[in-house]
């Protein structure tokens, strides 16, 4: 990409981009941005191009800079006004914001579809030849590189986005692992709601295990809600007979610096003495 010369654009006059895979959530870091561009200005410049109906601009890199600037009460922000069709413009947007933090899986899921399917029609080479291991390179591969992973990590993402809204965002909610949730995507979508129904009666999600033998019998058209909820009211190795107590709750009871087996090993003792002194008063 040329260097470009950045302009001045009212914020009224700036549009999401359509489909854009990355949510704008309004959190606490947004405020914080405001601040900082109420008192210091917006120090990079977004990156738009020229709306195809010719009504304004859509935002490829940068939306949350936009909105930070209308909560700073500033209507114009400096941008550069890029003439890119649509696909090289995914491409772009995906590039500009996969590297930040937080990124939920859904997030990455659809950015990584979208820039497959946008440089496969760009007509991107799949042929290329990888000099070191004598290959050729497919198109997620090339993908895959420009993020530091490979292929294979782009398939899986991919998959997510076969996945009922409600399970992907049981994946964002990091209630569904990844690996399961790949395993899961292979599922038709009834059958999936009706996971999703005995998940939700069951309070309970599947394991790798049980993802996995679901996927075997829904490829065999045996997977009806009986099969799901009888593989669902297993009970799992590591659920048996298993008490949870977040850390924030236990940290006020002992000294800082006290690693996870200690309170462990304290709790049970104690428990152990209140247990004798019990019985000793029974006794009595």
């Amino acid at each position: 990409m040329k260097k470009q010369e950045f302009t001045v654009l009212k914020v009224t006059d700036l549009h999401p981009f359509p489909d854009n895979p990355f949510r704008m959530v309004e959190d606490e870091l947004l405020l914080e941005m405001a601040e900082s561009i109420k008192e210091f200005g917006m120090v990079t410049p977004i990156i738009t191009r020229p709306k195809e109906d010719g009504d304004g601009y859509e935002v490829i890199a940068g939306q949350r800079r936009v909105r930070a600037t209308q909560l700073a009460g500033i209507d114009t922000v400096p941008a550069f006004v890029l003439p890119l069709d649509r696909d090289r413009a995914i491409i772009t947007l995906v590039d500009s914001n996969i590297q930040r933090e937080n990124i939920l899986p859904s997030e990455r899921a659809f950015a990584y579809k979208m820039k497959l399917e946008a440089m496969k029609r760009q007509g991107y080479r799949t042929d290329l030849t990888s000099s070191q291991l004598g290959t050729k390179l497919r198109t997620d591969d090339i993908v895959g590189q420009g993020f530091g992973v490979g292929k294979t990590t782009v398939q899986r993402f991919i998959r997510l986005t076969e996945l009922i809204p409600p399970i992907l965002q049981m994946v964002d909610e990091n209630k569904i692992s990844l690996t399961p949730a790949v395993e899961l995507s292979f599922l038709r979508k009834e059958e999936q709601e009706n996971l999703l129904i005995t998940m939700k009666s069951e309070e309970a999600t599947p394991s790798l295990s049980q993802a996995q033998r679901m996927k075997s019998l829904s490829q065999s058209g045996r997977l009806d809600m009986d099969t799901i909820f009888a593989i669902m009211t297993e009970e799992k190795a590591n659920q048996k007979e298993t008490v949870k107590i977040g850390m924030d709750k236990l940290r006020k009871y002992f000294p800082r610096g006290t690693t996870p087996k200690q309170m462990t090993d304290t709790i049970i003792r104690l428990l152990e003495r209140e247990l004798q002194r019990k019985r000793n008063r029974d006794s009595r």
